[in-house]
């Protein structure tokens, strides 16, 4: 299959449907049906059955989940992990960072808290403050060049790219055109923006018409100007002075 920066299953699905429940679920918890049996510890998953109650124990597996896909979930520094060999298969953890804890190659489920103390943890922390790797979700420091530090980050970082396409096409919507069809038979295409209606009849005329602002701006500019008008005064020439007749 073809790297994809998104999750997905060996099927080619992008976010399994087990994978929320995976991360929501308490481990490590007694299992209420071997109160007394010694490996009565729910530390295991089945990626097949998706109940509510995602945690079983080893005795629950042998009853319910005999042929099932089940994997264990392991305990680290009070966090949940879960090897690399478990997942790899069912799952691309390809932009997830690695430990290695017990000889095993593992990764975490969850963010983790990231606590500023003194001591041997500031030490630490010191160390890998030369690394220039970070979680893109939590920003928690990487050892190696990884995008998240666990499972429950990339899922975070899964539903951001998803948002962010989304986005992308409801913007994208905008500089395409809409075709609306009439009950006379006519159908009109504009586009987004409102502007320039195109409308066809069904003998396959064609007629452009504009939106009314565009008519009254249209008017407005034709609208003929009178020229000024030149008045030519025209004075009556006096003539000869004519005096009374003497008596």
């Amino acid at each position: 299959l073809p790297k994809n920066p998104l999750v997905y299953t060996m099927k080619g699905e992008y976010v399994p449907p087990w994978l929320e429940l995976l991360l929501s679920t308490q481990f490590f918890t007694t299992c209420i049906n071997h109160l007394h049996s010694p490996r009565n510890e729910c530390n295991l998953f089945c990626i097949d059955c998706q109940t509510p109650q995602g945690a079983f124990c080893y005795y629950c597996r042998s009853c319910h989940h005999p042929s099932h896909r089940v994997i264990q979930i392991r305990r680290s520094s009070y966090h949940d992990v879960v090897k690399v060999s478990e997942l790899e298969d069912i799952l691309d953890i390809s932009n997830v960072q690695t430990y290695v804890i017990n000889s095993a190659r593992v990764v975490f489920l969850n963010e983790r808290p990231q606590l500023r103390g003194c001591g041997v943890s500031t030490i630490k922390s010191s160390s890998l403050l030369s690394s220039s790797y970070n979680c893109e979700t939590c920003s928690r420091v990487l050892l190696d060049a990884f995008r998240f530090c666990s499972l429950g980050c990339n899922l975070i970082g899964i539903k951001r790219d998803n948002e962010t396409i989304a986005v992308k096409n409801g913007m994208a919507c905008k500089e395409k055109d809409i075709d609306i069809s009439g009950s006379n038979g006519t159908t009109a295409k504009t586009g987004c923006n409102g502007k320039g209606t195109k409308i066809g009849n069904n003998n396959g005329t064609t007629a452009n018409t504009t939106s009314e602002d565009e008519i009254c701006s249209n008017a407005s500019n034709n609208k003929e100007v009178p020229s000024s008008t030149r008045v030519v005064h025209r004075h009556r020439r006096k003539g000869i002075p004519r005096r009374a007749p003497f008596f």
